[in-house]
């Protein structure tokens, strides 16, 4: 059976309940939707602990025995950033819940989506990124040169896999030029229509050569305007080398 929002709700406040009578856990706080009120029928459930530092790992150890024990749980995964410890469990009634275990010197806000329970957090905390915009537009350009060579190859799984990564990393650039969330793509339906536009035809719709190629060139086309409307120098330079990788990609070129 698949959770309820009633469910879902009763659970997380029994989560916060555990945790305000868990005398190794120094802080808590929502985050995700539900902290800033945006919270739907589909949302999951992010919960962010302080924890003791030398009780950190046992923590984590005897909460995620309770979950498996007393909530159904099927499978679990970690995502770490730093020292903090998000582990996210999948419930048999297809509910997740996310729940980071950090040590009391890094609870804080690491974005606007914090609201605290109890506790005292520290000064928010940046975690450190390589989505630079220099980055980003390296990444695009050789993802593009792997593209090249596996449609030259035949190879139209992993052609339409980088063609995705190129088209990824212009809505990235676009998320961060409008300020816009990065993480799990929660920024891109807020983008403006205008900027969302050259996209739409950077989809491969058939894995053979003729859509290869034509969703290749608009992905292409829509990489130079988004690096145009962010350094037209550094766009401007590289723009004929990334049309030589499209040129030698559709042609005999080699």
């Amino acid at each position: 059976m698949i959770f309820t929002s009633q469910y879902r709700d009763h659970l997380r406040s029994e989560l916060i309940e555990i945790a305000q009578n868990d005398p190794r856990i120094s802080g808590a706080a929502l985050t995700g939707s539900a902290s800033v009120g945006k919270e739907d029928r589909w949302s999951d459930i992010d919960l962010f602990f302080g924890i003791n530092e030398k009780m950190l790992q046992q923590t984590l150890t005897d909460w995620t025995e309770m979950m498996y024990r007393k909530h159904d749980v099927v499978h679990h995964l970690d995502v770490i950033s730093g020292a903090t410890i998000y582990r996210v469990f999948l419930l048999r009634n297809t509910l997740q819940v996310d729940l980071a275990f950090s040590p009391s010197s890094e609870f804080g806000a690491r974005g606007s989506t914090f609201k605290l329970l109890f506790g005292d957090p520290v000064e928010e905390v940046h975690p450190t990124s390589n989505q630079t915009v220099e980055y980003l537009m390296g990444l695009g350009f050789i993802y593009a040169l792997h593209v090249r060579a596996c449609i030259r190859r035949e190879q139209w799984w992993r052609a339409e896999y980088f063609i995705r990564g190129v088209r990824d990393t212009v809505l990235t650039l676009a998320c961060m030029r409008y300020n816009l969330p990065l993480s799990e793509a929660r920024g891109i339906d807020r983008l403006p229509k205008e900027v969302i536009a050259p996209l739409e035809k950077a989809f491969v719709k058939e894995l053979n050569a003729n859509e290869v190629l034509r969703a290749f060139r608009a992905t292409i086309n829509a990489f130079l305007i988004e690096l145009q409307t962010i350094d037209v120098a550094l766009s401007n330079r590289i723009a004929e080398t990334l049309m030589e990788v499209v040129e030698t990609t559709v042609t005999n070129k080699a």
